[in-house]
C-alpha cells in the first residue's frame, strides 16, 4: 500500500505594486488584480487617503507608515518594512506591496524585498506605476528625447564627481534631502541645500530658471510647479518629494567632423 504524502503547505507569494502619483486615477488593472486577491496588503504611501482608498479594494491592508520614527535611519525602517513583508510570504500568504508612484523608482524596499524573497524560493514579481517622471513630462511640457535628460539624486552630485552635460535636461531628485548623509531626517538644512547650489553654479548661471516640480496626488488638485532663479533655490519651500528640473543652458554641439 503506497504511503500517502502530506499536502505541501502552499507557497508565499510577493507582488510589488505602482499606485502611481494620482489617486484612484493610475492604477493599472493588473496591480488592482492583485491588490483585489491578496490576503494582505502593505501600503507604504505619504497620505492617510491612499490607504484608505486601497482599503476599500481590499480591507486586509497595514500600513508601513509606521516603521518610521524621528531619528531612525531610513535604512533600519526599510529593512524592518522588507522584513514586515516577508514574514507574511513565509507564512505562505499572497502578499502585496502597493508603493507610491512606480514600485522600482526611488523605492529601496520593494526591489531589496523581491530580491530576497526570491532568493527563498518564493515567486515575486514587480508591476509598474506611473511614477512622478511620467507626470512630469506632462505637466511641464518636454520630451527627454529631444536634447536629452539626465536624472541624478540630489545628493549624489555632493558626495560623488557626476559630470553634467547643460545641453540637455538635468532632473534632481529629492532635492529636499540634498547633503544629508545621516539617513535620519526628512529635511536637509539651507546650508546643506546651498551646498547643492554651488555645485549647480559651477555649470549653470546664477539667473538660470530652475523648477520646482511635485505632481499632483488628489484628481481635484495641480501639480506644483514653481520656477526661480538658481540663486535662490537653497531658501525656496522644499518637501521630501521636490524634484528639481533645471532647462538646457546651451544648444548641442555639432561634432566637428560629423557623423562617421
Amino acid at each position: 500500500m503506497p504511503i500517502a504524502t502530506p499536502p505541501t503547505a502552499p507557497l508565499g507569494h510577493l507582488a510589488c505594486v505602482g499606485l502611481g502619483m494620482m489617486l484612484g486615477a493610475h492604477l493599472t488593472p493588473r496591480s488592482r488584480g492583485w491588490i483585489e486577491a491578496a490576503d494582505v496588503v502593505f501600503v507604504a504611501a505619504s497620505d492617510a487617503l491612499v490607504e484608505q482608498w486601497v482599503a476599500t479594494i481590499n480591507p486586509r491592508m497595514v500600513s508601513l507608515q509606521g516603521f518610521y520614527a524621528e531619528g531612525k535611519p531610513r535604512q533600519q525602517t526599510y529593512r524592518d518594512m522588507a522584513e514586515a513583508m516577508l514574514a507574511e510570504v513565509r507564512a505562505g500568504k499572497r502578499v502585496v506591496g502597493a508603493f507610491y508612484g512606480h514600485p522600482g523608482v526611488f523605492a529601496q524596499v520593494p526591489h531589496a524585498t523581491i530580491a530576497q524573497a526570491r532568493a527563498e524560493g518564493f515567486e515575486a514579481v514587480m508591476d509598474p506605476g506611473i511614477s512622478a517622471e511620467d507626470c512630469l513630462y506632462a505637466d511641464l511640457g518636454f520630451d527627454p528625447g529631444k536634447v536629452g535628460c539626465a536624472h541624478f539624486e540630489a545628493s549624489q552630485l555632493l558626495f560623488y564627481r557626476r559630470i553634467i552635460d547643460t545641453s540637455a535636461w538635468l532632473v534632481l531628485w529629492q532635492i529636499g534631502l540634498a547633503g544629508d548623509r545621516t539617513y535620519a531626517v526628512r529635511a536637509s538644512t539651507v546650508e546643506q541645500r546651498q551646498r547643492l547650489v554651488d555645485r549647480l553654479l559651477r555649470d549653470y548661471p546664477a539667473d538660470h530658471p530652475v523648477t520646482i516640480y511635485e505632481a499632483a496626488t488628489l484628481p481635484i488638485g495641480r501639480p506644483r510647479i514653481d520656477t526661480l532663479p538658481l540663486a535662490q533655490l537653497a531658501h525656496a519651500p522644499l518637501h521630501m518629494h521636490s524634484t528639481l528640473v533645471v532647462p538646457p543652458a546651451r544648444s548641442l554641439e555639432p561634432e566637428p567632423h560629423g557623423a562617421t
